[in-house]
């Protein structure tokens, strides 16, 4: 059944009405000319649908009313929150109104599962996108860095430090599922769903204890967590960081949506990690309590 649109030439269908390859071919349609572009296959989107939680039946496709492919959309769906994400409009028709029909149309669909509040992050200097949120009532939270650090670069002295290393469980067990105010793909939820997951817990000689969890793919290191338990947070982020990469000397490194006031950010840097974009995170409505800052 296709959903209401503010736009009478445009049709909304559910995404679940389409393959994952149809999906696939549609947004990397939409994607040929973006910033960037980040292209996917089949196989990726799949993953990306299971370890974000895209609730594929509330996601949604353009079209014309005779069928022509205009856009898609995806909402990712958890307990009292939703996001809005892989959203693409085809080049050709760009600024006629079907961005804007497949975001409303998104919140639309959270309100329909009983869910106010809603969370998206756009790339920076994509203007048109981010005008497009503030006309939806979305508003700025603050800037998120994506890192990477290549393969290239020679491992680091290790910082000498009693290692412990963590199994998934361990891992999964130490993040655990109340985390604060976190971007959606470093929820809590992101890392139970990915696999090969691991971690690291040090305790240094003056005492300062932290941990590192992160998952382990066949060539990249990614979705990290981590915790300065005690002690200063660049210091602890340098030893979990040299331990790790000489654990994993040849694999490249990519981390998302870091956020810029992080205190362990110095280390990485120091690391070799250097930044390929910046995102802007939004929200729509009042954050739930299980994701709002906690107080002391």
């Amino acid at each position: 059944m296709a959903v209401p649109s503010p736009k009478p030439n445009i049709q909304l269908i559910p995404a679940s009405q389409f393959s994952i390859e149809q999906l696939t071919a549609i947004y990397n349609q939409t994607r040929v000319d973006y910033l960037v572009p980040m292209p996917m296959n089949a196989a990726r989107l799949a993953e990306y649908v299971r370890i974000y939680d895209v609730d594929l039946e509330h996601s949604l496709v353009a079209t014309t009313v005779d069928g022509q492919m205009l856009g898609v959309a995806m909402l990712g769906v958890r307990t009292e929150r939703a996001w809005v994400t892989r959203l693409g409009v085809i080049p050709t028709i760009r600024h006629m109104g079907t961005g804007y029909a497949l975001t409303s149309g998104l919140v639309q669909q959270a309100a329909s599962l009983g869910i106010d509040f809603t969370m998206l992050e756009v790339i920076k200097n994509n203007e048109p996108a981010h005008q497009l949120f503030f006309k939806l009532g979305f508003y700025e939270i603050g800037e998120l860095l994506v890192l990477r650090r290549a393969p290239t670069i020679s491992p680091p002295d290790t910082i000498v430090a009693d290692a412990e290393r963590l199994e998934r469980t361990e891992a999964l067990d130490l993040v655990g599922r109340d985390r604060g105010t976190q971007p959606w793909t470093n929820q809590s939820e992101s890392l139970f769903n990915a696999q090969d997951v691991s971690g690291l817990r040090l305790t240094l000689a003056d005492g300062s204890r932290g941990w590192l969890v992160y998952q382990r793919q066949k060539f990249t290191l990614t979705r990290f967590a981590y915790k300065t338990e005690s002690g200063d947070p660049v210091v602890m982020a340098l030893a979990f960081l040299s331990h790790l990469h000489n654990q994993y000397p040849r694999l490249d490194t990519q981390l998302e949506n870091i956020q810029v006031n992080d205190p362990h950010l110095p280390a990485f840097y120091q690391m070799g990690y250097v930044e390929s974009f910046r995102r802007i995170e939004m929200w729509r409505g009042e954050p739930p309590a299980s994701i709002r800052p906690k107080t002391a």
